[in-house]
């Protein structure tokens, strides 16, 4: 059994509650960080710890921390991102929900590191029934003495509110965010500024995932060192991933980074293999918006090695032969899915959540989303798979915020691993007009149809 930094008290009964929470060790990080440590011994534990930012961007946590202006004499802000948008991610839902008291715990200790007394968390307007958990979990936590005026008689103060977006994928990046709780339009700000200069109210600012709070806890309490200890090389600590697709056992899982992702494939303890006796197709190992890979890249790398749950070894090739952990949303494939349409169906999600500031993502987003849907409806054309990547690379790289990369990435490495399907669909239009043509004939099967498309 793995370690759990995150979910080992989470099925305790009552463990919403502060009472409980509380009698099972809650709340002495904020303790030991307000009573016994500075802020900046605060931050240099999370810089020790090697903790990355667990809402798929994995940039040092403690790093972020120290570039916060300390000099400016302007109030600073911690924001939570709990705007979790990414599909096939939903684990910050799962630890807002049944743990609320360790984000509360988090964003006190965080808070006190980096001299905020006015912090925030940002939660998705889709989850209301949370939004009411975590106003329940902050009062109880204000009643103890742990928010509000003088907290555990020590001069710091703190108030900590919940604000809800209204349901926009792109308030899932920071600026996007900061204008969103600011009472505007969520489109992201060029950057520089940053945050940590300019960010909520031109206050200096630091935004990050709920994930990434809930470890500051344990890292407090039991050292950065001890932290990192846990993991593989600049992977350090646990992950939750959201599992989900034909698998056994769906849900969220709590791993040591270095796992490999054979084990969590197929052991008993976590995935339990395929949820029948269909092949492994492919899977999307971070969230829609990180590359797709084929059953012969998941457990190995093009080099050989065993792949990895880890940022450097989901990586490893580039995009040629490789992905990225991203927001830990692991996504499996049986040969009966279809990749055209899924990767329509991705599409079809960036085009909507565009905030159009940008052309090449308001129209490219759009573009693709009507060629894939083209294609996959039986009405597609020799070189729109070459538009396709056309399109997308002017896409890629070419936007404020990484919301193009994410529409861009995975076109592209769909038709790179899976390009056969994309001509199939063009060439033999009347074999895919059931939606579910690979489900009774599954595509590696047609090994005769394939041969005509290759030649």
């Amino acid at each position: 059994m793995s370690q759990k930094i995150l979910l080992d008290k989470i099925n305790i009964p009552g463990i919403k509650t502060y009472e409980v929470y509380r009698q099972n060790g809650g709340y002495a990080s904020v303790e030991k960080a307000i009573k016994t440590l500075t802020p900046d011994e605060v931050v240099e534990e999370v810089k020790t710890s090697g903790l990355r930012g667990r809402g798929g961007a994995g940039f040092p946590a403690g790093m972020k921390w120290s570039f916060i202006d300390k000099k400016s004499g302007k109030p600073r802000h911690l924001v939570c991102n709990a705007d979790e948008s990414e599909p096939g991610t939903f684990k910050d839902r799962y630890l807002m929900e049944f743990i609320p008291h360790l984000l509360i715990e988090g964003m006190i200790t965080s808070s006190y590191a980096l001299g905020a007394n006015l912090s925030y968390i940002y939660i998705r307007g889709e989850y209301m029934w949370v939004y009411k958990i975590l106003e329940r979990a902050i009062n109880e936590a204000k009643a103890a003495g742990f928010l509000g005026k003088n907290i555990l008689g020590s001069g710091y103060d703190l108030e900590l509110y919940v604000h809800c977006g209204a349901g926009a994928y792109i308030c899932g990046e920071e600026t996007a965010l900061i204008e969103s709780l600011e009472g505007k339009r969520g489109n992201p700000r060029i950057k520089p500024p940053f945050p940590a200069i300019s960010g909520l109210w031109a206050n200096p600012t630091v935004v990050n995932n709920v994930e990434t709070i809930a470890a500051v806890p344990w890292i407090v309490n039991n050292s950065g060192a001890e932290y990192a200890k846990i993991g593989i090389g600049r992977s350090t600590g646990t992950k939750l991933i959201s599992a989900s697709g034909h698998i056994k056992n769906p849900g969220v899982y709590e791993i040591e980074m270095g796992l490999s992702v054979y084990e969590f494939m197929n052991s008993d303890e976590y995935l339990g293999g395929m949820s029948s006796d269909r092949p492994l197709k492919a899977f999307v190992p971070g969230g829609s918006s990180v590359p797709v890979l084929p059953a012969h890249l998941i457990y190995k790398t093009a080099a050989g090695e065993d792949r990895l749950m880890s940022y450097e070894s989901l990586s490893d090739g580039g995009f040629a032969t490789g992905s990225m952990l991203g927001s830990g949303g692991f996504i499996v494939y049986n040969d009966t899915a279809c990749i055209v349409r899924n990767t329509w169906n991705f599409s079809r999600f960036y085009h909507h959540e565009s905030c159009g500031q940008c052309s090449p993502c308001r129209e490219g987003t759009g573009w693709m989303e009507k060629v894939l849907h083209r294609i996959e409806n039986g009405h597609g054309r020799e070189e729109d798979i070459d538009l396709l990547l056309s399109i997308q690379s002017k896409i890629e790289g070419n936007t404020i915020c990484p919301l193009g990369d994410a529409a861009a990435w995975p076109v592209a490495a769909a038709i790179r691993h899976f390009r056969e399907e994309f001509e199939y669909h063009i060439r033999f239009p009347e074999k895919i007009k059931n939606r579910d043509h690979f489900v009774a004939e599954p595509f590696n099967s047609l090994n005769v149809v394939k041969s005509k498309v290759i030649t």
